[in-house]
């Protein structure tokens, strides 16, 4: 009795074996097309995870990861203990509320108007949306600034010109909340836009047609079809950017001010007040513990708000 229900395990083991490899040998040309992102993950994503002790020791270059002296929690507690980081977290997160709420339902009412349109007028308008994401910061700066600049701003200019005065914009940081809010609405509302029109392209049209038969109205097509259908797509998007909540563009809040220490009341964010530090400071166990608590606490949340969706909506759930 032993002896068969030895020998059905090994038929049933060799059965899987040989199930998997012709598996793997009907996938191998989509495999070896997605080697190189493979490698590259594996390179930039998992290698680095060596770097996890950091934030628990008191790094020095000279020695190494593997021989500096670890030191617990104390990067941790100096951290926060200083204070001068929760002006930062607080820009941090009240940004990313904003771009999170303003920029989904920009998106999304772009998205939309793009779909009503057809041909050629609808490719026009959605290159000249999308140009922008692809420009760098840096690029970006410079145009704000041909806008901002005191001497020679296109804003200061027409001002004079109905004669308003003049104003300093790098130095009053009261006016860049609403600068930076626009500044990245512009750059990044056409790529989301071209999620959520691919999204609103994939419905089947026969929904729409049998909303015309009845009467309904545009905006009741839109508002009764288009946004409930897409909705699974909008709080899949949500999910995953409700993790970076605690993690600012360093393009955007950098190059933008241009680093302007009269702006920082306004626009300084983690990750630049961070930079400061590592370069003024040289300490690399802080900004190592500020990388890991922003892995760590944004984890959290895309699980937390996933968890939430899945009691509510388990049919929108990212996982």
């Amino acid at each position: 009795m032993a002896k068969t229900t030895i020998l059905r395990k090994k038929v049933s083991f060799s059965k899987r074996i040989s199930s998997e490899a012709k598996e793997f040998k009907k996938n191998a040309p989509m495999t070896l097309l997605a080697l190189p992102a493979i490698i590259m993950i594996f390179i930039f994503n998992y290698l680095p995870l060596y770097g996890l002790a950091l934030p628990f020791q008191k790094y020095s270059p000279a020695l190494g990861v593997f021989k500096s002296p670890w030191c617990g929690l104390e990067n941790f507690k100096f951290l926060f203990k200083t204070g001068t980081i929760w002006p930062a977290i607080f820009h941090t997160i009240a940004y990313n509320l904003v771009f999170l709420l303003v920029g989904t339902a920009a998106a999304v009412f772009v998205a939309v108007l793009l779909y009503e349109l057809s041909g050629r007028a609808q490719k026009v308008y959605q290159t000249s949306l999308l140009i922008p994401y692809f420009l760098s910061w840096v690029a970006v700066s410079y145009i704000l600034n041909t806008l901002l600049d005191a001497d020679h701003g296109m804003l200061n200019k027409i001002a004079e010109l109905f004669g308003g005065e003049a104003r300093l914009w790098y130095n009053e940081p009261k006016y860049w909340p609403v600068i930076l809010i626009l500044t990245n609405l512009l750059k990044n509302v056409g790529y989301n836009a071209v999620i959520y029109l691919a999204a609103l392209t994939g419905l089947d049209s026969e929904y729409f047609e049998a909303a015309k038969i009845d009467g309904a109205s545009k905006i009741k097509q839109i508002w009764c079809i288009s946004l409930p259908m897409i909705k699974p797509i909008i709080i899949v998007m949500m999910i995953l950017n409700v993790g970076n909540m605690l993690r600012g563009d360093f393009g955007l809040f950098y190059n933008t001010t241009m680093n302007s220490p009269l702006l920082y009341p306004t626009t300084d964010v983690i990750d630049t007040y961070v930079y400061r530090s590592l370069m003024n400071v040289s300490d690399i166990g802080m900004a190592s513990t500020t990388g890991f608590i922003q892995a760590v606490v944004g984890f959290i949340l895309v699980l937390g708000t996933n968890l939430i969706v899945r009691k509510i909506e388990p049919d929108s759930a990212l996982f």
